[in-house]
């Protein structure tokens, strides 16, 4: 399995939810609504989910192993970082 893109909306907000990301993969899958969130260990990223009726949330799409999941949160942290850098060169160039 090849993380062949990622696409990232950085979210202007005060809160630990600091971009939502899609991913594609292997150039045939794509998987929207991933969640860059600033935890207290550090950046991780939260897969889609939504709320059941009862209050709790539950993932719509998450991978299998640990290395699946270490793959993803790699591809999209890495974004948001070059994304994060790329702000900044262009704020100190304005």
């Amino acid at each position: 399995m090849q993380i062949t893109d990622v696409r990232l909306r950085r979210v202007n907000s005060e809160g630990r939810m600091k971009a939502i990301a899609s991913i594609t993969i292997d150039n045939e899958f794509v998987v929207h609504d991933i969640r860059v969130i600033d935890g207290n260990n550090g950046m991780f990223v939260a897969m889609p989910s939504k709320r059941t009726p009862d209050g709790e949330f539950r993932d719509i799409a998450h991978p299998i192993s640990s290395g699946t999941r270490e793959k993803i949160q790699a591809a999209v942290l890495t974004e948001y970082d070059r994304a994060a850098t790329e702000e900044e060169v262009i704020e100190e160039g304005a």
